[in-house]
């Protein structure tokens, strides 16, 4: 990573670069949030940002410590409720979905609940929350997975939080999600991931500077495409790390210092 700029910022900045202007995003805490308002303070003015809790199109001043606090309200276009959002997703709305995981598999199939069996759990961990409807009906999922290793990008997760494209083509569809949604994109701190059309399987998009191919597959349990043309991981310019440390987190609660 460069000295310039940490993992927690450069993921940020990854994330906001993959939203569009005049389209809409569900985030979640942390990364997710500061990554809209990133997109929405530089390329994606008239990005519309939904939460949980039920602000849609905030114009968000300075991060909020959670998804239903005041500031996911300031100059939005409306003040909703879960159940609205959640309705709003379920009829295909939501462009964009934000989510983390603590496992992942080779479909995009995400674990947020456990680590282990599920009685007897070694890690009991958050839960779905809303990250099930979020993986289930947003046209395009991005995953932000901070710490890409074996034991994060695994061969089958401990339980199956939020479904991917399961267990491969055609089965989202089967088990009755929409036609044309699923996981979109993955950031680790190694290098930007999509999914091959064909099998649906982790593909790689771009590295990050001073990774290579040999670095990512060994974190990795399962066997990453690579295709014959990828691209180099994009460097944050000045100007967004300004916005990103003076406007969007400046006290560092997530990005750090």
């Amino acid at each position: 990573m460069s000295e310039q700029y940490n993992l927690r910022e450069y993921l940020a900045y990854l994330g906001s670069m993959m939203l569009e202007d005049k389209k809409s995003v569900f985030v979640g805490t942390g990364l997710p949030i500061i990554a809209a308002m990133l997109a929405q303070k530089t390329h994606a003015p008239d990005l519309l940002v939904v939460f949980e809790a039920g602000g849609i199109g905030p114009q968000i001043p300075e991060l909020p410590v959670s998804v239903g606090e005041g500031r996911t309200y300031h100059k939005g276009i409306l003040a909703s409720s879960m159940h609205d959002i959640m309705s709003l997703s379920q009829a295909g709305y939501i462009d964009y979905g934000f989510l983390g995981a603590a496992q992942m598999d080779m479909y995009g199939n995400l674990n947020t609940t456990v680590i282990g069996d599920h009685d007897r759990p070694k890690t009991r961990l958050p839960g779905s929350g809303g990250a099930a409807d979020v993986g289930s009906f947003s046209e395009r999922l991005i995953i932000i997975a901070a710490k890409q290793s074996p034991m994060t990008f695994v061969n089958k997760v401990d339980f199956l939080t939020t479904a991917g494209y399961l267990d491969g083509p055609g089965a989202r569809e089967k088990a009755g999600l929409p036609r044309g949604t699923g996981p979109y994109r993955i950031v680790t701190q190694l290098g930007v991931y999509g999914f091959n059309e064909e099998s649906k399987k982790v593909e790689l998009v771009s590295l990050h500077d001073g990774q290579t191919i040999e670095s990512i597959q060994e974190n990795s349990s399962f066997e990453i495409i690579i295709p014959e043309k990828y691209g180099a991981s994009p460097t944050p310019p000045p100007e967004y790390l300004k916005i990103l440390r003076e406007e969007i987190d400046p006290t560092g609660i997530v990005i750090g210092k």
